[in-house]
């Protein structure tokens, strides 16, 4: 991206270039102020994970001085990293920002969902989300989801259309030329939003260090115990891990992504600090998700039947 400032009262002006974190940000900014004048109830999906972070980083800078005027909303599925869930509250208090929670326990013990054999209870989300979107009347729900993490999202634009019953059809999405974002629904439909759609893991992990954000620890080297499934190392717990034969050991690990602990594994890691992250990241050649989802390798097209 490149603009023209002009220099000394000449006309013809000297070129300044953005770079290129400059420029995911002056995107991602006009797309949190595009969605504040277009829409009356937008909400942030926020799990405590760095996307989420980030995303409340960059809707932070659109409106300051003043406060955030969406809240926050988060699919608790029971089964979250302790670590994560501190960081979430944390940050909600220091910000003043309102928080709904959406629990999947809620409807397992109100017998609406059942848990599954395998303990994983990310396809349990769906209900949860879906039903407090509905209820609060949330037009348009911001997400973290980046083009580069797995096929079905490589497809989404960043105003995403949902029907009436949250259901994404990729046969209606809209042509977005121009960065021109079209946010007209229905009644009873909603615009799932992504201002991180052009970002990269590695994009992600640099603007943390620029802008010298917190994360949650859990995303840097530590020790922890650990047992290995489906070549994957999970953190034991209630959720109906390690089974027999599966052998607990302690291990220098570090979390690319955080999610229901039954289905986001660790991967081995002496990576300590911003530095050393971003150096392991850009030599990387497994996305976040292929490297340490579990739900998304059930099939080929796990998480568009999801997105369904």
């Amino acid at each position: 991206m490149t603009t023209t400032v002009a220099a000394h009262g000449e006309g013809t002006g000297t070129p300044y270039a953005l770079s290129h974190l400059d420029a995911l940000e002056s995107e991602a900014v006009h797309i949190f102020r595009e969605v504040a004048g277009e829409f009356e109830r937008p909400v942030i999906l926020f799990s405590g994970g760095k996307d989420s972070i980030v995303m409340l980083h960059l809707a932070l800078k659109a409106f300051a001085p003043a406060a955030v005027p969406f809240s926050l909303l988060h699919v608790d599925t029971g089964h979250n990293f302790p670590e994560v869930l501190e960081y979430r509250d944390r940050v909600v208090a220091a910000h003043g920002l309102r928080l709904h929670v959406a629990s999947v326990q809620d409807y397992i013990d109100r017998g609406v969902l059942k848990e599954r054999p395998d303990g994983v209870r990310n396809p349990l989300q769906t209900l949860p989300l879906t039903e407090k979107i509905q209820s609060e009347k949330f037009d348009a729900v911001f997400g973290g989801g980046r083009r580069d993490e797995e096929k079905a999202r490589a497809k989404e634009r960043v105003f995403s259309l949902r029907d009436e019953f949250s259901q994404w059809d990729p046969r209606r999405q809209r042509p977005e030329l121009w960065n021109l974002y079209n946010g007209r629904h229905a009644p009873g439909e909603h615009v799932r939003v992504f201002p991180l759609s052009n970002w990269t893991e590695l994009d992600v992990w640099q603007y943390i260090a620029r802008e010298g954000i917190e994360l949650p620890q859990i995303y840097f080297a530590h020790e922890r115990e650990v047992f290995q499934r489906a070549g994957m190392w999970l953190t034991a717990g209630e959720w109906g891990g390690p089974k027999d034969g599966e052998t607990v050991e302690k291990r220098q690990v570090r979390y690319r992504t955080v999610g229901d602990m039954s289905c986001t594994g660790a991967v081995d890691s002496d990576a300590g600090t911003l530095d050393a992250v971003i150096a392991e990241i850009a030599a990387s050649r497994l996305t976040e998700r292929g490297a340490t989802r579990a739900d998304d390798k059930l099939s080929e097209a796990a998480m568009e039947d999801r997105k369904r």
